[in-house]
């Protein structure tokens, strides 16, 4: 690899931690609201979903890496990064609203847009380069529980 593609590697790694890192500082802020929820039965313990996020962020770098490596100049890699980026906000903005603001409804709502922004970038990716969009399935699969998870929190105490 070119040094050119190593900091380009590096420089979408960083990008998609750090937002994933800024997200995180809510959790640590939940003062005991969370652990005072009624959760499903097949809630993780706590401490798994630090390393899963940290494996999935580097996944989602890596799978960005490879499509900028393609270039965004042509109209398929700018609906890539497009979508890409649609699916980020929707990923940062879950944390604060579900943990920060305590609204797991609202955190629902956002996590099924957060699920169709990554089936659509998913499926642009895969266009530009079909190892970034296989990259990306572990992703939809932790999204697709997590959404899960949210909605019988939800339930179970609404």
């Amino acid at each position: 690899m070119k040094s050119d593609e190593i900091k380009k590697l590096a420089i979408s790694c960083l990008a998609v931690l750090g937002a994933g890192f800024a997200s995180s500082v809510f959790v640590t802020s939940t003062s005991g609201w969370y652990e005072s929820l009624k959760k499903p039965v097949f809630t993780p313990p706590g401490w798994v979903f630090g390393p899963v996020w940290t494996v999935l962020y580097l996944l989602m770098g890596i799978a960005l890496f490879l499509v900028w490596r393609k270039g965004f100049s042509n109209a398929a890699g700018k609906t890539a990064l497009a979508a890409f980026i649609l699916q980020m906000v929707f990923n940062v903005i879950w944390t604060p609203i579900f943990f920060g603001f305590n609204q797991p409804l609202i955190a629902l709502g956002d996590i099924v847009m957060l699920w169709l922004a990554v089936i659509t970038t998913i499926l642009s990716f895969w266009k530009v380069s079909r190892l970034a969009g296989i990259l990306l399935l572990p992703y939809i699969i932790w999204a697709s529980f997590a959404a899960i998870l949210n909605a019988g929190i939800y339930l179970l105490n609404q």
